[in-house]
């Protein structure tokens, strides 16, 4: 991780055949003492036993010295691989010249999702290169006021709607009647899987792989602790997409024999400002120093955590150090950059998928089939985002201008 604000984390050994990269020297001499910190720790979770809202899968496994040896080792190397910078364009470089005079309205599940409002963004942006019109009409987090959006969406007869970021099915109504009027949808984590979808209908859903993104932030954990934690998850189970990352995650962590799930905490994001300062309060009342690690599926619930933990008397370096399975909005980067209660975050590289969004409408439009992208996974920390707010993969927007031939 080489992160300065946790001294004494060893510098990764790159990726066979990756090049180096420089970061930042971490102050020698501190994991000694993190090492002596997490076996009081486990000490502490092996004679309290199962906390109330512990996983049951960790629960019966008490953490132990040695942590998980050979799931950190895998871990390690994961998250080494996942944290390089220097990844090129590896997404489409042919496809459909551009379609002229195309009109797309995107349905946003709330614009207080800053994933959702970055991907709006991309596709804002990558509209005007191609020479087409886009509006944003707001769900607001509710299901009523998402399909009444759907709705609207659909008596402005567009040329294609964007489903950003809820469940299409629950505006099957909507969805029905779009189809049967040939509007193709496109998906932004609307559902599970990335690529086309028969049941719900769309033309195809940008988004990374779900199981990739849970799988290395709870590899982040186990690493960046040693295989020894008590972990809190933040979700939003009434948002399928989530509920799944969510659980995947805890089955992940669930490997290492060492960490200890401590929470489940199911908060909608349309409340996360509301409910989740009180929660962490509750939590950090609950568990103490025993809450090393949080996984949240969006990075916006440790922006409203920040008051609860700095009423705590909690560093913004942490414990407990934190890292967001999506979104990757700005004000994550900026708390990851200045190590304000956030410590990683796997990012959705926002920005390209709103270009890709563009392009796969372009593609339905000239009846291509959809292009198959997903981009990689990466983590960003204060060691190698070099003071960026995004991260998107180098060289998408020369290869989707040339392919539209703009």
């Amino acid at each position: 991780m080489n992160r300065t604000a946790r001294s004494g984390t060893e510098p990764r050994t790159p990726a066979r055949g990756a090049p180096v990269h420089h970061h930042h020297t971490p102050t020698p001499g501190t994991r000694t003492a993190r090492s002596a910190a997490a076996l009081l720790l486990a000490a502490a979770a092996a004679l309290t036993g199962c906390e109330r809202g512990s996983s049951s899968d960790s629960g019966d496994s008490p953490a132990t010295a040695d942590g998980c040896p050979a799931v950190r080792a895998r871990a390690e190397d994961a998250v080494g691989g996942a944290e390089r910078t220097d990844v090129p364009w590896n997404g489409p470089t042919t496809g459909p010249r551009a379609v002229a005079g195309r009109t797309l309205v995107f349905v946003a599940q709330t614009m207080t999702n800053p994933g959702v409002a970055g991907a709006a963004d991309g596709v804002r942006e990558a509209a005007r290169v191609i020479g087409w019109n886009v509006r944003v009409i707001d769900g607001g987090g509710t299901p009523a006021g998402i399909q009444a959006a759907m709705s609207e969406a659909l008596a402005l007869r567009p040329s294609g709607i964007v489903i950003g970021g809820f469940d299409p099915n629950s505006t099957s109504q909507q969805v029905a009647r779009a189809n049967a009027a040939d509007i193709p949808l496109v998906g932004w984590h609307a559902v599970a899987s990335p690529g086309p979808s028969r049941q719900p209908p769309l033309f195809t859903n940008v988004t990374t792989r779900v199981e990739a993104v849970a799988r290395i932030s709870a590899q982040w954990v186990i690493a960046d602790s040693d295989g020894n934690a008590g972990v809190v998850v933040f979700t939003d189970a009434s948002i399928p997409f989530a509920k799944h990352k969510s659980e995947l995650i805890r089955k992940e962590l669930a490997t290492c024999r060492g960490v200890r799930l401590l929470s489940y905490e199911n908060i909608p994001i349309p409340d996360a400002s509301s409910r989740t300062p009180r929660e962490v309060s509750s939590l950090l009342s609950r568990f103490q120093d025993r809450w090393t690690h949080s996984v949240a599926i969006n990075d916006l619930y440790f922006a409203d955590a920040a008051p609860a933990f700095r009423a705590a008397g909690r560093k913004g370096s942490g414990p407990p150090f934190n890292i967001g399975a999506g979104d990757g909005d700005p004000s994550a980067f900026q708390r990851i950059n200045s190590r304000q209660y956030q410590a990683a975050t796997v990012p959705e590289p926002l920005s390209l998928q709103g270009w890709q969004i563009v392009d796969e409408f372009n593609r339905a439009f000239s009846g291509s089939p959809a292009s198959g992208y997903v981009a990689p996974v990466h983590i960003t920390t204060a060691d190698n985002s070099e003071g960026a707010t995004t991260w998107n993969p180098s060289g998408y927007q020369e290869a989707y201008r040339k392919i539209w031939g703009r």
